[in-house]
This record gives C-alpha cells, structure tokens and sequence, in this order.
C-alpha cells in the first residue's frame, strides 16, 4: 500500500499537527521537512552567544534552536539558531513556541551557517542563498530589526540592521574585534573567542 503525504493548506493546520515525536519540520509548500541536527560546532557556538546574551538580557529572552518563527515565503516557518525575543512575547510563548505573523517581531535573529554536509535534503540549493539570501529576505520582510550570521567556515560575523523596509550591513567582525550591536552597544566577546575550538571557561 502506498502511503502518500499530508499536504497543509495552512499554517494553523500546520500547528495542530502532531506526529507524536521531538523532531522540527520546516513547512514547504504544504510539505513537512524535517530539520537536520546541528553540527557539534554550531551547538557549541550557539552555547557561547546564549551564555553571553542571557547575562546581558535574561535567559527569558534568549531562546535557542527550538523557537519556531512564522515567515512569508517557502518554508513558512524558520528555526533561527538564537532568537532575541521581546518582553512581550515571554507570556505569548508560554502555550506554543512559536512566533506567529500576527505577532510584534523579535529584535534579533542569530544564524550559524551550517556545514554543507547537513544540508543536502533541504530544498534550498546553496548555502550562501539558505543564509545569506533566503533568510535574509524573510527576516527583512518580517521587519526583525537585526539579523546575525555567524559563519564558521569564514570565521566571520555579519550585522545587518533594518533601516526603513530593507537590511544594511553594518559590520562584518572578525579576528579580536569586539562584537558591537546597534541595539545592544559593546558585547564582551570577540569573533575569535566566538570561533575558538577547545575552550574550558
């Protein structure tokens, strides 16, 4: 017998949908896609930017990998690696984990770009255009005023900062460079404290 798959007509179908497991799925074009697991890299940098960020803001704040974000588009919804929610949306995430359009933005999205190896099932062809391209247009298009891509294969970071309807790129750090964010001012981490391998403390 052949089995065929659920196609959602839309998003809230989407989010009654159980499938009795932990696993996330990216919504596309009716579609579930599972997420991959992240690299040990990635889980390791995401962990540095957390501690950093929840002493600065709270850990109320600052969610991880789990936070679901509706977008416009394909797929209809985004797992960014770190997300600086608002103070408002603590109690409106109490029930679901998900930011919904109908929702004020986060203030931040934080992307690490993946090693190549774990994206071949996604439908996006590269991932210069999952991160720098697609990402970036749903992100601006959802009026999230700072989006971060953190890219270890070029040891770089890149701010860009919403200004009117479209990003900018404000700075890429690398090196000892001190990250510095519009909003958040001086950050006490470097790019190179963000990237090193290997660390105790």
């Amino acid at each position: 017998m052949i089995q065929t798959k659920h196609r959602f007509l839309s998003f809230d179908e989407y989010l009654s949908y159980d499938d009795g497991t932990e696993n996330l799925y990216e919504l596309f074009n009716g579609e579930l896609i599972e997420v991959p697991p992240d690299s040990g890299l990635n889980v390791q940098i995401a962990n540095r930017l957390f501690l950093v960020l929840a002493l600065l803001l709270g850990t109320d704040r600052v969610h991880g990998h789990g936070l679901e974000l509706e977008v416009r588009g394909e797929p209809r919804n985004r797992y960014p690696d770190l997300t600086i929610i608002r103070t408002e949306h603590i109690e409106q995430l109490q029930r679901r984990n998900t930011v919904r359009l109908s929702m004020a933005p986060p203030d931040r999205v934080i992307e690490i770009v993946s090693p190549g190896d774990l994206q071949r099932d996604l439908p996006e062809a590269t991932l210069h255009e999952r991160d720098y391209t697609a990402k970036r247009m749903q992100y601006q298009d959802r009026g999230i005023p700072e989006y971060w891509i953190v890219d270890p294969q070029q040891q770089t970071i890149l701010l860009l900062a919403l200004q009117d309807t479209a990003y900018r790129e404000v700075a890429t750090f690398r090196g000892d460079a001190p990250l510095c964010s519009s909003q958040l001012g001086a950050i006490n981490l470097t790019a190179a404290q963000v990237f090193a391998t290997g660390q105790t403390a």
